[in-house]
């Protein structure tokens, strides 16, 4: 029976409410066991603190154990708060960074999945202003083979993927920035030659994502972390889930952070974690 670990987060968030709310939802499929992992009482509600930090890197590191050592097919992360982690020494800017890591990968990637969009990053925690120095051709390369690759795993047999542009405008040929002339035009094209999927653009940005909520495309390539995930958290809020891409092993997490406000209050909506489980499932 394939094994599922599902780790707890920051157990002073919402993780283990709408993990213990996924579980009981009735919706899971059959046929998997499915393994918690971390201390739910070592968080009090609403009140991170380094105890709380300590339970979520604890269930972090069990779960890169048990995938390693094939004691689990699959791992579904809760949220967490990477500022409370990084203050006990966490050496990663978010749970995507870690696992590669782990598992040492470098072609690795982040992408995000709901009803209506699916979307990939070509750079991920990136301060804004540092995303056009740090954007190249093999960036957008690495992320557009590994959406195509996780669309086929879905059913997609020559996926239809959309590059988005960095500028407004896509640039304008060169009005606004050059960077989709310069960068993102020639990874397009060795993708095409290279890679068996339809990868169009640049896109203008502030119009692409519509066309693929109305179906025109299976994904979009999103230049920066924003970019991408305003308008799937518009549209896909409750059904997002984050995916990392390229591990020998799926991850799959909720889309969404810990929510402070609202942890302990029974209110929370485990729609996203219910989604993340059952995308874990399927990948496995």
């Amino acid at each position: 029976m394939p094994r599922i670990a599902i780790t707890l987060g920051d157990p002073a968030g919402i993780g283990p409410e709408v993990i213990d709310k996924a579980l009981h939802s009735g919706m899971l499929p059959a046929g998997f066991d499915f393994q918690i992992l971390g201390d739910a009482s070592a968080g009090k509600p609403g009140k991170p603190d380094q105890e709380s930090a300590a339970a979520a890197l604890d269930a972090l590191m069990e779960s890169t154990r048990m995938l390693l050592s094939d004691e689990a097919d699959a791992v579904v992360t809760g949220p967490v708060s990477k500022e409370n982690l990084q203050s006990i020494g966490f050496q990663f800017p978010g749970q995507t960074e870690f696992y590669a890591a782990a598992f040492g990968v470098d072609d690795f990637g982040m992408l995000l999945t709901g009803t209506t969009l699916t979307v990939g990053l070509a750079t991920i925690h990136e301060p804004l202003a540092d995303v056009p120095r740090l954007l190249d051709q093999e960036k957008i390369i690495r992320i557009g083979k590994l959406t195509a690759e996780f669309l086929k795993k879905r059913g997609r047999s020559f996926p239809k993927i959309a590059v988005a542009g960095l500028n407004p405008h896509a640039g304008e040929h060169g009005t606004f920035g050059n960077e989709e002339q310069s960068i993102i035009r020639p990874a397009i094209d060795w993708l095409n030659e290279a890679y068996p999927a339809c990868f169009s653009g640049p896109a203008v940005p502030d119009a692409i994502f519509r066309d693929a909520a109305l179906g025109n495309y299976d994904a979009v390539i999103a230049m920066y972390h924003d970019q991408g995930l305003i308008p799937l958290k518009l549209l896909d809020f409750d059904t997002a889930v984050n995916v990392t891409l390229g591990l020998p092993k799926p991850r799959t997490s909720p889309d969404h952070g810990t929510a402070w406000s609202i942890a302990g209050k029974g209110v929370a909506n485990p729609s996203s974690m219910l989604a993340a489980i059952q995308l874990a499932c399927e990948l496995a």
